[in-house]
């Protein structure tokens, strides 16, 4: 056990992996979780033009702040965005026989920090000298530029890229649209998905199903990819979610005995 944290077994994959989420804003892989039916009042009427009405769906500064989940395989990100403070939090966890760890990262323009907890094993999180209170990070003394959690935009999940991709979208009624994606339209949308073998799917990468749901609000609350099978690969469903538009807290900086800088232990873990 020691040795695969000394040796940034799990924890480290999982630093890198929620570091990478927040950086290139990846849709990622699963089914998702939040309530998509919130709102009040009827499911949007049918519009004239349908993909101008799904992407003016799509999160933007103007939002409140709202929170979004999204699954890769067995990692489960919860995260929350808020556009007004120019902020993004993002949790994932790791489960492991004897224990499970936590991390939540907080980004508000330039500043960064992040929370570690570690339960089921009594002792461990003091061993690895990692605090529980959030802990502010120094980006100089994060190895990898390319990997440091920024503020993007609105849309975490890049749902708009996406969307754009497609030649056409269909209004089918009740708040729901459909389409192609093409996975290959540009160089951006080929590296969001790191869980897609874009080169193995060949031509059918150029039109890849999706399905987007809009609440009765006029937000849009789930965007599905229904990727088939390439290669080794079986065939999967890439989902992002997002909810609670105006009732997600709003995110600030930590303060006072919340929060400290963060010590070598915490770059030692990042950084591997």
């Amino acid at each position: 056990m020691t040795q695969r944290f000394g040796s940034a077994g799990n924890l480290r994959r999982i630093a890198a992996l929620a570091t990478a989420v927040l950086a290139t804003t990846v849709l990622s892989a699963g089914c998702g979780t939040g309530d998509a039916s919130e709102g009040a009042g009827p499911a949007p009427s049918p519009s004239a033009d349908p993909k101008a009405a799904l992407l003016a769906a799509v999160p933007d500064e103007k939002d409140p702040a709202f929170r979004f989940s999204t699954v890769e395989g067995t990692e489960k990100f919860d995260g929350l965005v808020d556009p007004a403070a120019r902020g993004v939090e993002l949790t994932v966890s790791e489960k492991d026989p004897e224990f499970t760890m936590g991390m939540t990262f907080r980004v508000i323009e330039d500043d960064i920090w992040v929370r570690v907890k570690i339960t089921g094993m009594p002792g461990l999180q003091e061993a690895m000298k990692l605090p529980k209170r959030w802990m502010l990070l120094d980006r100089t003394k994060l190895d990898d530029a390319s990997e440091v959690p920024v503020y993007q935009n609105a849309d975490p999940a890049n749902t708009a890229a996406v969307i754009r991709t497609a030649e056409t979208v269909e209004d089918r009624g009740n708040g729901t649209y459909g389409g192609f994606a093409d996975l290959t339209a540009n160089a951006d949308i080929r590296e969001n998905f790191s869980t897609v073998d874009v080169a193995a799917l060949g031509e059918a990468a150029k039109k890849v199903p999706f399905t987007a749901v809009v609440g009765p609000d006029g937000n849009l609350t789930s965007l599905t990819l229904d990727v088939p099978a390439a290669g080794k690969t079986k065939a999967m469903k890439l989902v992002a979610k997002y909810y609670d538009f105006g009732k997600a807290p709003k995110l600030t900086a930590p303060t006072g005995s919340q929060v400290q800088k963060a010590p070598a232990s915490a770059y030692e873990m990042l950084n591997g």
